[in-house]
């Protein structure tokens, strides 16, 4: 793919509407754009799965970014988790593969949660992918990312439909892991809108354990799209972006 067609396939991604299943949910404001997140010597892979759409990069070897709606039903869905990882067929240039992480001493940390995939049983099985998974610390996986998770599907609950984009942050990886070269991320981050797009805040985390409180990285989603180079929820006011109250959420 060359970069012209991976830059088009980006913007067309800000006229899709990202779901989490095959029905529309109430706004169609997931779509990213691709702004300069996007390395120059790059050929990205735009995926659609059941339940999320992400941007694949093949020089790291996961997503520059996961996106997808949450829903209150979703959150409390049945689908049973079953640890099914493996290669993500469908990325043109090859996914990341189990060898890469075994080993390593890094998690195959989810973007879109297991725990946010219980709607269907196809899609608990396709949120395994490992074009869906970035080189997590293990203490960072297991304790501040999984109670940040924890923590927006209560949004889910609260507000009854939010949209999300996560992601590492891939400008300054602090290594590599795999023959695949897999880059392990400095950071990862969350940003999240509300239904009726009036709303929204994002999470900036150093990819490192934490105690303090989630309140702590708690930051504009404006201020993320300078630190990714990706512009998240197309069509939305910037103004909605640039600013955050978290005791509203």
């Amino acid at each position: 793919m060359s970069f012209e067609n991976s830059v088009l396939n980006i913007f067309l991604a800000s006229a899709i509407t990202l779901f989490a299943r095959c029905s529309p949910l109430p706004q169609a404001t997931t779509g990213v754009t691709n702004g300069t997140g996007v390395q120059t010597n790059d050929t990205p892979s735009l995926i659609t799965h059941e339940g999320y759409t992400l941007l694949y990069s093949e020089i790291h070897e996961q997503p520059y970014w996961v996106a997808y709606t949450l829903t209150k039903d979703e959150v409390y869905g049945k689908a049973p988790r079953k640890d099914d990882f493996r290669e993500d067929l469908s990325v043109p240039t090859g996914s990341a593969e189990l060898s890469d992480y075994k080993g390593s001493g890094f998690d195959r940390g989810h973007l879109k949660p297991a725990a946010d995939s219980k709607y269907s049983v196809l899609e608990m099985s396709e949120s395994f992918f490992l074009s869906n998974m970035s080189p997590q610390k293990e203490s960072f996986n297991r304790e501040i990312w999984s109670r940040l998770e924890d923590q927006v599907r209560e949004y889910a609950v609260d507000f009854n439909s939010i949209s999300i984009v996560t992601g590492p942050v891939l400008k300054n990886p602090i290594g590599s892991i795999g023959k695949n070269e897999v880059s392990v991320p400095e950071a990862f981050y969350k940003v999240i809108l509300n239904s009726d797009s009036t709303r929204s805040i994002g999470f900036l985390l150093p990819h490192e354990n934490s105690s303090k409180a989630l309140s702590t990285f708690a930051v504009s989603v404006d201020s993320i799209e300078k630190v990714t180079g990706f512009h998240f929820f197309s069509g939305v006011n910037q103004s909605v972006k640039m600013t955050f109250d978290y005791s509203l959420w």
